[in-house]
C-alpha cells in the first residue's frame, strides 16, 4: 500500500467529516459552553472542559460522517453536496460506517472519564446523531430533530459539570433547539429547490414563503 495511496484516504475522510469546515464544530461547541460556564459558575473542571471540547469535536465529524451515509443516493443530485467524497464515489459506503463507528467509539472513551450520568445521557445523544439524518425522509421537521440532537450537549454538559440536569439546564436545551432550527432553516433554503425535486423534506419546504 502505498504512502500516497494512505494520504489519499486520510484526505478524503478528513474532507467526510468535515474537518475542512470548522465552522459546525464551533456551531456545536458553543451550546455547550454556554452550559459549562453556566454550570461551573464561570469556573468548568478541566477535565471536563477536556473532554466536552474533544467530544463535540469527534461526535461533530462522526455525524456529517453518518449523514453523507445516509444521503449518499441523495447528494450527487444536489448542487451545494454533489462533490462530497460519498456522493462522487471517492469513499465507499462500508468505509464510512467504519469511520463513523471509529469516531463513536473514540467519543465513548473520552465520556468514560467521567461520571455515570453523563455517560448514560451519551448513549442518548448517540442515538440523535445516529438517526438525525434519516429524519427528512419522514416529518419536514429535520431542523427541529437536529436541535434536539445538537443541544444534547447542554444537558451533558451540566450531569458533567455537577453530576445533575437542573431546570436551567432544560431551559437553555430548549432555547439551543429553537436556535438551530432558526440557523438550519436558513441553511435548508438554499437546497430548498433540489430537495422538493427529490423529494425529501426540510423546515424551508414546509414554511415555504413564510421562512424569511
Amino acid at each position: 500500500m502505498s504512502e500516497h495511496y494512505l494520504l489519499d484516504r486520510l484526505r478524503q475522510y478528513w474532507l467526510l467529516a468535515r474537518f475542512n469546515r470548522p465552522i459546525g464544530i464551533l456551531i456545536l461547541l458553543w451550546p455547550a459552553l454556554w452550559a459549562l460556564w453556566i454550570a461551573g459558575n464561570g469556573k468548568p473542571d478541566l477535565l471536563v472542559l477536556t473532554v466536552i471540547c474533544l467530544g463535540v469535536v469527534l461526535m461533530r465529524a462522526a455525524g456529517c460522517v453518518i449523514n453523507d451515509y445516509a444521503d449518499r443516493d441523495f447528494d450527487p443530485h444536489v448542487q451545494r453536496t454533489r462533490l462530497r467524497p460519498l456522493a462522487t464515489g471517492k469513499v465507499a459506503p462500508k468505509e464510512a460506517l467504519l469511520l463513523f463507528t471509529v469516531l463513536c467509539i473514540m467519543a465513548f472513551a473520552l465520556v468514560l472519564l467521567l461520571n455515570r450520568l453523563t455517560i448514560l445521557l451519551s448513549f442518548g445523544g448517540a442515538f440523535l446523531a445516529a438517526s438525525y439524518p434519516f429524519m427528512k425522509r419522514y416529518t419536514h421537521l429535520p431542523q427541529a430533530y437536529l436541535g434536539i440532537a445538537f443541544g444534547w450537549a447542554v444537558p451533558m454538559a451540566f450531569a458533567a459539570q455537577v453530576g445533575a440536569v437542573p431546570a436551567v439546564a432544560w431551559v437553555m436545551y430548549l432555547a439551543v433547539v429553537l436556535w438551530a432550527m432558526v440557523y438550519d432553516t436558513m441553511y435548508a433554503m438554499v437546497d430548498k429547490d433540489d430537495d422538493v425535486k427529490i423529494g425529501v423534506k426540510s423546515t424551508a419546504i414546509l414554511f415555504g414563503s413564510r421562512d424569511r
